[in-house]
């Protein structure tokens, strides 16, 4: 336990821990944030390096929790010049900002991961995302700006804090540094440290200053680059799609990431009787509407999606019967390259209202999707699992 004149070897871990995380995971993100993503070896080096930062970010949080619980039960040692107000005052000050920014630098961090879809995951075993945290580019783009912001508090406290550190240790050659380090040493007793309540709420005024100034900077919205999805056009159906969703997930570093398109129409024709062809379907997608979290952009630049040439994604098939339903058998064309593709689906009809489900498995390779930048399964799998639902009423029964 730690005592009036000196810390214990827990507190001393525990700071000396906390200092080394911070030092390592600090320069990760410098390093990871100027890191050239042009080619797939590139990007996966990135996206490693930003992982190394993150998981070293998470530790460095909950390290520094079991610090503070075991703060509130020590007895921290008194300054060794009670007399230097202003000086005892500003290290008090500076301590506070290191214990609420150790919680607070991480944590918006983690946030900012959690809310963004399939970019570097954090190697702990709990998963990517954070319980009430939504996948939300606003959510992302927020706490992006404050944990920019906070980092700058937490280099600017950490500077001071080294800084006081060397001046107790060669000019005023006291013990104040010594009495951090390991080993049994002859301290001077200067008693219990007492704490005043100014210091935390000065500390406080500084995250909300910056708060502020993140904000008002703009440094909490997203910057990245906007596509306009093309407008499109009403179709005549003879089945009416009243709700639906195009869903995909495909493998990113690893693990799996869930994209959809927002717009997209559907023109059927369907006849229950049993036939070798009983009906079609061309479905017209909006590819500047696809939502991929924190990838959406880069999806939609020219190696990828190509989306400000190639606006749209058709696809058209005939609706044959099948053994464990019905198959949409036809031809997906994206970026002018059309390909062969059966999707089979389920029908269910209830006073005229169908409701169906389908899904499909590509390969982004067919379509030449990521072809010059990811040629291999380094960091971007060669698969996609298309999911298709909807729901359509029968107009022609009206």
């Amino acid at each position: 336990m730690s005592a009036p004149n000196t810390y214990s070897t827990v507190t001393k871990t525990f700071h000396w821990l906390t200092a080394l995380l911070i030092f390592a995971a600090m320069p990760l993100g410098l390093i990871a944030n100027g890191a050239p993503y042009e080619t797939g070896d590139q990007l996966a080096f990135k996206a490693t390096l930003f992982s190394w930062h993150k998981t070293l970010g998470v530790t460095v949080f909950f390290v520094a929790l079991l610090r503070i619980l075991w703060a509130l039960t020590q007895t921290k040692p008194g300054p060794l010049h009670p007399e230097r107000r202003t000086e005892t005052m500003l290290a008090e000050v500076v301590h506070w900002l290191l214990y609420v920014s150790l919680v607070i630098v991480p944590l918006t961090g983690w946030i900012e991961h959690a809310a963004t879809t399939g970019f570097a995951p954090i190697w702990w075993p709990f998963g990517q995302t954070l319980p009430f945290v939504p996948q939300s580019d606003v959510v992302a783009g927020i706490f992006a700006g404050l944990h920019w912001i906070f980092t700058k508090v937490l280099a600017v406290a950490i500077l001071l804090h080294i800084a006081g550190a060397l001046k107790h240790h060669f000019v005023d050659k006291d013990d104040t540094l010594r009495r951090m380090w390991f080993g049994r040493k002859v301290m001077p007793n200067v008693g219990a440290h007492v704490g005043k309540a100014s210091a935390p709420i000065l500390a406080l005024g500084v995250f909300a200053a910056a708060a502020g100034a993140a904000f008002a900077l703009g440094l909490t919205e997203k910057h990245s680059e906007t596509f306009e999805a093309a407008a499109l056009e009403e179709v005549a159906s003879d089945w009416v799609v009243e709700d639906g969703e195009i869903s995909f997930t495909i493998k990113l570093f690893g693990g799996d990431t869930a994209g959809r398109f927002g717009d997209w129409t559907s023109s059927i024709t369907f006849d229950p009787t049993p036939s070798e062809v009983m009906g079609s379907v061309e479905t017209v997608i909006s590819i500047g509407s696809l939502e991929l979290g924190g990838q959406t952009a880069e999806a939609l630049g020219p190696d990828f999606f190509d989306a400000s040439v190639h606006p749209t994604a058709t696809f058209v098939a005939d609706i044959k019967p099948a053994e464990d339903g019905y198959l949409a058998d036809g031809t997906l064309t994206i970026k002018e390259t059309t390909v062969p593709v059966q999707m089979p689906f389920t029908l269910e009809i209830t006073d005229d209202v169908a409701v169906m489900n389908g899904a499909v498995s590509l390969d982004r390779l067919d379509f030449g999707i990521g072809a010059g930048s990811q040629p291999n399964e380094a960091s971007l799998g060669f698969g996609v699992d298309v999911a298709i639902s909807l729901t359509a009423r029968n107009g022609s029964a009206e």
